[in-house]
C-alpha cells in the first residue's frame, strides 16, 4: 500500500513538473505541488528503501568537493559561422553540390547558453557533462539533476545521448542580480555568465535556486523503439521522450527559406525571455549529413548564422568624464535611453578626446550607437547632421571632476590626466582593478561595495582589504552575516594567488596582464624586483625602456615599498602559475584577434605560454603569427600588410598539436 502511494505521488509530481517546466502549462498551483512534494518526502523518509533515482526528491543533493573530467563518447563539434545571406548561399551551394540535389534545411534559434551532453540508459538519466573542449568536459550530473526541464526518467525506455543548451531566463537573471546587489555581492555580466556560474556551484542546492532551464536540440540514439531518418523527426521524438525543445523551429525547402527565418528573428529575438545570438541551420536528412561529414572542428552539414550587432540612433544629452586608475580621464556619452540589442542603453563609450574630435560629436547631436560584440555600447558617428553646425563644438574641461585638480596632457598621450595621487576616483579605480577578474579575481566585492568602504574610510589602498575584519563588512549597507563571511573569506583566499596576478593588480603604469606575466616569470618575487636595475628590466624580452622605467620607479617609491612590505607581513604566498612545460614555441610571438569558438583568447594565450611562446596585443614586424577568429578587425589588415603568417583557429590548433 505504501509502495503504491509513493509511486503514485512520484508519477503525479513528475507529470506536474513536466507540464510546468517543459510545456509551460501548469496543471496545479504551486501550493498544491508543494503539499504533494512534502507528503512524498515524509513517506520516503520513513521508507528510504522505496526511494528511486527518478523521484523528484532526488533532484537536490549535497556538496561536491569538485568536478571530475569526463571524456565524451561522441565529440561535441563547434559550428562554422556565417554573417550574411551571401555567405549562407555559398554554404548551401557546397552542400547542394555534394548531395546532388535541392536539400531541405531545419532552422533553430541559437541559444546563448552552455552546451551540455546528457546520457540516458534504459530511459534513466545517468550522466551530465559540460562541453569543455568538445572531447573532454566536466561531470556535473548532480547539479544538472536540479534543473526541472531535464527529465530524470524518460517517457520511453531508450539508450540515448542528448545535447542541449542550459540557459537562465532574462527575468530570472535580473532578479538574481538584484538580490546580489542588495547583499553587496558581485553581479553577473549577462545571463550566460549567470548560468555558467550557477552550474559550477559545488553545493547543488545553490544551483537548484537559480532557475535554470534547457532546450534540447539533438540526440544520438543508441537503442530505442524508433530510428529517425531526419533531424526534424528526431526533434519530434526528443519531445516524445519528455525533453523541452525550442518552439521556434522551422523546416524549410531551401536556403531562401532559411534566410527568411533569419530575417524574421533579427528583431523578434529581443522579445524572448532568453538570449539568442543567431540561427543554427542544419541539413535535415541524416544520410546527407553522413555523406557531408565533418572538418577537423565542425560539421559540413550545419552552419551558424550570427545576427549583426544592432545600430540605433539616439540623442547625446551630455558628455561626462570618468577618471581611471592611471589618472587618465575618459569621456562617456550620456544618452537618451534607447533599447539596443535587447537592453536599455543610456551611456556609451567615446574612447578619448581625439575620438570626439574625429567624430565631431556635440552635445545635442543625434548619434548612431552600436554594441561591440553585443556587449559594450559605443558611439560610431553623428546620425543626423541637420542642426549639427548650430551646436557648440565640445571642449573638454581642464579640471578633474572628482578632486578639482588641474588636468594635464602628457607627451604621446591622447587623454588628459589627473596627477593628484590622492584623487578619490583614482584610488577607487585602483581598488576596483585589484579585485577584478584580470587581477586578483576576488568575488563579492564590486564597485558599489568599494565605494561604501572608501567613504567609510575602511580602504584606500589594496593592502587595506586584508586588514578588514568580519565586523567591518557588517558596517556596509544591506550586508548581513552570510555576505560578510563571503567577502572576508574571498579576500583572505586571494593571498595565495599567483605573483603575476599580484603584479597586475598593483596598477603599475604600462603593466597589464601580459607584461605582469613576463615579469613574474623573469623575477619570481618582490626581492628580485627591488634589486633589478633599469637595464636588467629593459633587457627582459617584451618589456623595453619605457616600461622598465615605470617598474623601476614603482618599486623604488617609499610609499609603495611600505605597502608591499605590509602585503608580505599579512601572509601573501606568491606562486608562479606560468611554469614552462615545453619549449616548442620558444621565441615565437602571437597576436590573438577576433572571437575563437573552441576557447577564449585568454585560454589560447595560456596554451601559447605553456609551450614557451608569448603573446602581444599589437602586430609588428616581430610578430610570428596572428591567430584570427571571427570579426578580427584592424589587426588582421596590419598583419597582411606586414606579411605576418595568419592562422585561422584550425591552423592554430594544428600548430599547438591539439588536432
Amino acid at each position: 500500500m505504501i509502495e503504491e502511494k509513493i509511486k503514485s505521488l512520484r508519477d503525479d509530481l513528475n507529470k506536474y513538473s513536466y507540464n510546468y517546466y517543459v510545456l509551460d502549462n501548469p496543471l496545479i498551483s504551486d501550493y498544491e505541488y508543494d503539499t504533494l512534494y512534502k507528503e512524498l518526502e515524509a513517506l520516503e523518509s520513513e521508507h528510504p528503501e522505496l526511494i528511486t533515482p527518478d523521484s523528484p526528491t532526488q533532484r537536490v543533493g549535497g556538496i561536491s568537493t569538485g568536478f571530475t573530467e569526463h571524456k565524451h563518447k561522441y565529440r561535441l563539434y563547434s559550428l562554422d559561422n556565417t554573417y550574411n545571406a551571401e555567405e549562407l548561399c555559398k554554404w548551401y551551394e557546397r552542400v547542394q553540390k555534394e548531395c546532388g540535389e535541392k536539400v531541405e534545411l531545419v532552422c533553430e534559434l541559437k541559444i546563448d547558453g552552455l552546451a551540455i551532453a546528457l546520457t540516458y540508459k534504459d530511459g534513466m538519466f545517468t550522466t551530465g557533462v559540460t562541453r569543455g573542449d568538445g572531447v573532454t568536459g566536466e561531470n556535473i550530473t548532480q547539479n544538472l539533476k536540479t534543473i526541472k526541464a531535464i527529465p530524470l526518467k524518460l517517457f520511453k525506455s531508450a539508450d540515448v545521448e542528448v545535447r542541449g543548451e542550459i540557459y537562465m531566463p532574462k527575468t530570472s537573471f535580473e532578479k538574481l542580480n538584484e538580490e546580489f546587489l542588495q547583499n553587496g555581492e558581485k553581479v553577473f555580466a549577462n545571463p550566460r555568465n549567470a548560468a555558467a556560474g550557477s552550474l559550477r556551484q559545488l553545493d547543488s542546492s545553490i544551483t537548484a535556486k537559480r532557475d535554470l532551464s534547457m532546450f534540447t536540440y539533438t540526440a544520438i540514439i543508441e537503442k530505442a523503439d524508433f530510428e529517425p531518418k531526419t533531424h526534424w523527426d528526431a526533434i519530434q521524438y526528443i519531445k516524445e521522450l519528455g525533453f523541452k525543445t525550442n518552439p521556434h523551429i522551422r523546416l524549410v525547402d531551401d536556403i531562401e527559406g532559411a534566410i527568411q527565418f533569419c530575417k524574421d528573428w533579427e528583431t523578434k529575438r529581443f522579445d524572448l525571455n532568453y538570449a539568442t545570438d543567431g540561427v543554427v541551420i542544419k541539413v535535415n536528412r541524416f544520410d546527407y549529413q553522413r555523406e557531408l561529414g565533418f572538418t577537423a572542428r565542425a560539421p559540413k552539414w550545419a552552419t551558424a548564422f550570427k545576427f549583426p550587432p544592432e545600430e540605433i540612433s539616439t540623442k547625446l544629452i551630455d558628455i561626462e568624464l570618468g577618471v581611471g586608475k592611471t589618472g587618465a580621464v575618459t569621456p562617456v556619452a550620456v544618452l537618451e535611453p534607447v533599447n539596443l540589442a535587447g537592453s536599455v542603453v543610456s551611456r556609451a563609450s567615446l574612447h578619448n578626446f581625439d575620438e570626439i574630435q574625429r567624430l565631431d560629436v556635440r552635445i545635442g547631436d543625434r548619434v548612431l550607437i552600436k554594441k561591440a560584440a553585443e556587449i559594450i555600447p559605443k558611439v560610431i558617428k553623428v546620425a543626423d547632421t541637420e542642426g549639427h553646425e548650430k551646436l557648440s563644438v565640445y571642449e573638454p574641461d581642464d579640471i578633474c571632476p572628482e578632486c578639482g585638480s588641474k588636468l594635464v596632457t602628457k607627451e604621446g598621450e591622447v587623454n588628459l590626466f589627473c596627477v593628484n595621487p590622492s584623487c578619490p576616483a583614482v584610488l577607487k579605480a585602483k581598488l576596483e582593478y585589484w579585485v577584478s577578474k584580470e587581477a586578483m579575481d576576488i568575488d563579492f566585492i564590486g564597485p558599489s561595495v568599494i565605494a561604501q568602504m572608501y567613504e567609510l574610510g575602511l580602504v584606500k589602498t589594496p593592502v587595506d582589504f586584508y586588514k578588514l575584519t568580519y565586523d567591518d563588512f557588517l558596517k556596509l549597507d544591506l550586508v548581513k552575516d552570510k555576505s560578510a563571511t563571503n567577502m572576508y573569506k574571498s579576500i583572505q583566499e586571494s593571498k595565495t594567488k599567483s605573483f603575476a596576478r599580484f603584479l597586475t593588480g598593483l596598477s603599475i603604469k604600462m603593466v597589464g596582464k601580459e607584461t605582469a606575466e613576463i615579469i613574474a616569470n623573469e623575477f619570481s618575487n618582490l626581492e628580485g624586483l627591488y634589486s633589478a636595475s633599469k637595464e636588467q628590466l629593459a633587457e627582459t624580452e617584451g618589456v623595453g625602456e619605457k616600461i622598465a622605467k615605470e617598474i623601476y620607479e614603482f618599486f623604488h617609491d617609499k610609499n609603495n615599498i611600505l605597502m608591499l612590505n605590509e602585503f608580505k607581513n599579512l601572509g601573501f604566498e606568491f606562486k608562479n602559475d606560468n611554469v614552462l612545460k615545453t619549449d616548442e614555441l620558444q621565441g615565437k610571438t602571437f597576436v590573438l584577434t577576433g572571437t575563437l569558438t573552441t576557447m577564449t583568447r585568454d585560454e589560447a594565450g595560456d596554451k601559447i605560454k605553456m609551450k614557451g611562446g608569448k603573446t602581444s596585443s599589437s602586430v609588428s614586424k616581430n610578430t610570428s603569427y596572428v591567430v584570427a577568429g571571427a570579426n578580427p578587425g584592424s589587426k588582421l589588415d596590419k598583419a597582411e600588410k606586414l606579411g605576418v603568417i595568419i592562422l585561422d583557429e584550425e591552423g592554430f590548433l594544428k600548430l599547438i598539436g591539439e588536432i
